[in-house]
């Protein structure tokens, strides 16, 4: 009897393709973006954990003063309770790079003597070349995971006329140093510090942590500690870009999972009601109830397995370029940023039960029906359905096609209801993406009213050109150049941050920064005066600092308190930002990077640019366009995609209930028709009883799509929003909104209507 299951199961797939088209494509992008989801959320967490502990990350990097803890007195540290392992101490110097180096602009850097990259804390992985071992060598830490194997033996220099030869390239999930040198060559260094690493039994939170640290240093002379630098931040600095992506991908995941658990149900309840003479023959030749529910079940796990199958293969190669947006321009050391392997296996067994589950209940009616009830049954809906309703419409001044239309929906309010969730999934969807691209275009477009031109130095653009005019030279011929109205001067250093292990990139903008589009703040002030900084959240969350606080910049043998007076709507968790004044306090060099040329209205900007790129050929110039590359394009491109295939099932989802009911009602057609309803009318009446739905999915919808689109962009923790960027709701664009829900239903309506119209009388009442 197995095979005659089989049987009928295949027969009920084949004649039933539409509803097994829908079921597959539903599970297919339910499939991809629980997949999605679920890589990031993996990618936040497991690759950093595997490669620390692959490395024997170091929980605590501590930077102690040499003359108030001495190298046995800091040794003695390792053996204190609660200190599972350590290494150290080791000499630490600061040496200060006056030219740019290996990508990165002139600032400090923290070398740190020690013999060899391995030991019981922080195995440093060597990526290219081979270990200093020898005095005027180094080894230049490369926190992206990539060897620089063309600058193998070259001359890095340290200021004062004196260098070191890079030997190698090496990476620290603890971040511990920016490179490593022998002990002989870190004392010659006259090192200002000595480094210990250290593995504590309990390190789960920042709490236990400070309290750890506090144990093993007890009895060391106060203010011994002069930094502590913590994984749990390292950590948090790692997941930033993919936590971003978070509350995104739950949202939509969710939204996949109640689709397809509303679709697959609403086709599988109506498969059995419009079969019930089905379903009787089925029993009537010897198939047992549970049998008959097999092949209902089996009818839905056919397209449910093929969706999940191919919904897993996009989502696998849809993940790479996903993750790898997460993850730009995030520090990842040694850890592989893929998603975890056990996904594929998850989403293969969990979707297809999920999808049999929620057909159970609808496939339970089958298991319940006799053969004589079945057979007797046919496809006539029960009297009594929405009656009530129906005769209170035919009793209004509405086209009898209108009124037929918006009562048929009560005839089986259960399938209505599905149908229109469906269909409010689809509107909430629509707002929500709406407006998270609205917000992201607003994040990045600098619209001022004038047009930009961004001028690139040969330290910014790569250019071999030598320049041919000084920072100060170049902003005078900027807005000596016939069409510029404003100049903004960014320049770029590395700075060192009193009580941290790792500097941090300083733009220092200069030049007309009132009103530049890179001096903006969300929380606070622009930091505009001297001595101030402004960064963003991520910055913020990295440092433990909020505005208001203070901390000490040093570079060039100078040190500089400042105040944080702002907080940036993005940044780099490595960077802040500030003004020429206050870099004048800690360096005479303002290694200018790029200018923001504003010109003036009516300006031509192609003429501005040949003038520019005359004047000086180092000068790499361009007419400035908002930049929507990198994870805004992502996010947009993936909120899109995913909103067209939602609305798509939906509109499927309606199409599937109007086939189902118009196979029910093929006699009460045939029958309308030979008393004169006329095909248009059948059309009317039939998107009558599905638009007045969508009408109704919007008013409920567009609401809790603003909800969601709200608690995504409060809950993006590398980006603050102002209030702006997130209040785009214009009255045009809600209407437009409002007609999202019709375009669904009418659109799956469409199809329907039309078979509807075309039905031969003859042919239904003979068949009746």
């Amino acid at each position: 009897m197995t095979g005659a299951v089989w049987r009928a199961s295949r027969a009920a797939v084949k004649r039933r393709r539409v509803q097994t088209i829908v079921i597959g494509l539903v599970v297919f992008c339910s499939t991809t973006t629980v997949l999605l989801a679920l890589a990031v959320i993996s990618a936040a967490r497991a690759p950093f954990d595997d490669a620390f502990g692959g490395q024997r990350g170091a929980h605590v990097v501590a930077a102690f003063d040499p003359a108030k803890a001495s190298a046995e007195q800091l040794a003695a540290t390792a053996h204190r309770p609660g200190v599972e392992a350590a290494a150290g101490p080791f000499d630490q110097a600061v040496v200060e790079i006056p030219t740019d180096w290996v990508g990165s602009p002139p600032g400090p850097l923290t070398l740190v003597g020690r013999a060899d990259p391995a030991g019981p804390v922080d195995r440093v992985e060597l990526l290219s070349g081979r270990w200093a071992t020898a005095p005027g060598e180094v080894v230049l830490n490369s926190p992206f995971g990539g060897g620089a194997e063309s600058l193998l033996n070259s001359p890095l220099p340290i200021g004062g006329g004196r260098h070191l030869t890079v030997v190698g390239f090496a990476t620290s999930m603890s971040q511990s140093a920016g490179g490593w040198v022998a002990p002989e060559q870190a004392a010659a260094l006259h090192p200002t510090g000595r480094q210990m690493l250290y593995r504590f039994t309990d390190a789960d939170d920042e709490q236990r942590l400070t309290s750890a640290l506090a144990t093993a240093t007890e009895g060391l002379p106060e203010d011994a500690v002069v930094s502590a630098q913590s994984y749990l931040v390292l950590k948090q600095a790692f997941s930033a870009g993919a936590d971003a992506y978070l509350p995104l991908m739950t949202v939509f995941g969710v939204l996949g999972l109640v689709v397809s658990v509303l679709i697959v149900g609403n086709v599988v309840s109506g498969a059995v009601v419009s079969g019930y003479r089905h379903i009787g023959v089925l029993k009537s030749i010897g198939f047992t109830p549970r049998q008959v529910v097999t092949v209902y079940l089996t009818m839905v796990s056919v397209p449910a397995i093929a969706g999940t199958v191919l919904g897993t293969a996009a989502g696998w190669a849809a993940s790479y370029p996903i993750l790898r947006s997460a993850f730009s321009g995030i520090v990842t050391g040694t850890a592989v940023i893929q998603p975890a392997g056990w996904l594929p296996a998850a989403t293969l067994i969990s979707l297809p039960t999920l999808v049999v589950l929620a057909a159970l209940v609808p496939a339970s009616r089958a298991h319940r029906l006799s053969a004589a009830q079945a057979i007797s049954a046919g496809s006539t809906p029960r009297n009594g359905r929405g009656l009530k309703v129906q005769r209170w419409l035919s009793g209004t001044r509405l086209p009898r096609a209108v009124s037929l239309g918006l009562g048929q929906p009560f005839a089986r309010p259960a399938r209505t209801a599905l149908t229109m969730a469906a269909i409010v999934l689809g509107v909430v969807t629509v707002t929500m993406t709406t407006g998270l691209s609205s917000t992201l275009t607003e994040l990045v477009d600098h619209n001022d009213g004038h047009t930009h031109v961004n001028v690139q130095t040969a330290h910014f653009a790569g250019n071999k050109v030598e320049p041919k005019l000084t920072p100060a030279r170049t902003e005078a011929m900027l807005r000596a150049t016939p069409g510029a109205e404003r100049v903004t001067s960014r320049g770029l250093v590395q700075v060192g941050l009193v009580g941290y292990a790792q500097p941090a990139f300083a733009d220092f903008y200069g030049g007309d920064v009132a009103n530049s589009k890179w001096l903006s703040v969300v929380d606070g002030r622009p930091a505009t005066g001297p001595n101030e900084i402004e960064a963003g959240p991520s910055f913020l969350k990295q440092h433990g600092l909020k505005v208001g606080d203070r901390l000490t910049l040093f570079l060039d043998g100078r040190q500089l308190p400042v105040t944080l007076v702002g907080e940036e709507s993005q940044g780099n968790p490595r960077a802040f930002a500030s003004n020429d004044a206050t870099r004048a306090a800690l360096t005479d060099d303002p290694h200018v990077v790029e200018y923001d040329v504003t010109l003036a209205v009516g300006a031509d900007a192609e003429a501005y640019r040949k003038a520019v790129s005359d004047a000086d050929p180092s000068l790499s110039a361009s007419v400035f366009a908002p930049d929507l590359a990198g994870p805004v394009a992502a996010v947009i491109a993936f909120t899109t995609i995913f909103t067209v295939l939602l609305s798509v099932v939906a509109a499927l989802g309606v199409f599937n209930t109007l086939l189902l009911t118009i196979r029910e009602r093929r006699r009460d057609l045939g029958m309308l028709k030979s008393i004169g309803m006329t095909p248009r009318q059948v059309v009317a009446m039939t998107v009558v009883s599905v638009a007045w739905q969508g009408v109704a999915s919007g008013i409920i919808g567009i609401p809790v799509g603003m909800v969601a689109h709200r608690l995504i962009t409060e809950n993006v923790g590398t980006i603050v929003f102002p209030e702006e960027m997130l209040d785009i709701w214009s009255a045009p664009l809600l209407v437009g909104l409002a007609l999202a829900g019709v375009a669904i239903a009418v659109l799956g309506a469409l199809v329907p209507a039309r078979s509807a119209a075309r039905l031969s009388i003859a042919e239904v009442l003979h068949n009746e």
